[in-house]
């Protein structure tokens, strides 16, 4: 048996049956292709044009982690929705989601699915009643947003501003 990329060769079928690498082959293949899709295009890495290797590097090294929340913070609102959201972002980050959204900051801890939706309606979500779980698209752009509320929430407070 032999795996490149996307694809699982198997000598039978009744092999392709034991093992559970093909029912985990697709999934993590489509992890993976947002995750690409989020650093290309979320992140805009080939349009940084670097000449340097080293400068190269360090961009490549912070977009990754990038590139990785938001992968992470799409799939764990899909698989994990009742965690708290406190797991996942500063208390900056969730104020700073619900001042954009207008929306009043609730009485309990809210989840991690409702924080990323948020997020996400923030970055052009519409939330219909049949649209689904949002996209990376959608909390990239609102993560964007939204970290830049937390960020300037931090500097009001510490007296910056």
């Amino acid at each position: 048996m032999s795996c490149l990329r996307e694809n699982l060769t198997i000598s039978s079928y009744g092999e392709g049956l034991e093992t559970d690498r093909v029912h985990r082959a697709p999934r993590q293949s489509f992890t993976r292709q947002i995750y690409f899709h989020v650093l290309k295009n979320g992140c805009e890495v080939e349009s940084l044009q670097l000449a340097a290797v080293d400068r190269i590097e360090r961009a490549l090294a912070l977009f990754l982690v990038v590139a990785w929340r938001v992968t992470y913070l799409m799939r764990k609102g899909r698989t994990c929705p009742e965690l708290d959201a406190s797991l996942f972002f500063d208390p900056d980050e969730i104020r700073g989601a619900y001042l954009l959204a207008k929306k009043k900051l609730p009485a309990t801890p809210p989840t991690v699915n409702e924080v990323v939706r948020l997020i996400a309606q923030i970055g052009g979500f519409l939330a219909r009643k049949g649209d689904g779980e949002p996209g990376a698209k959608t909390i990239w752009r609102g993560l964007d947003r939204v970290l830049s509320a937390a960020e300037t929430l931090r500097a009001l407070r510490e007296g910056l501003g």
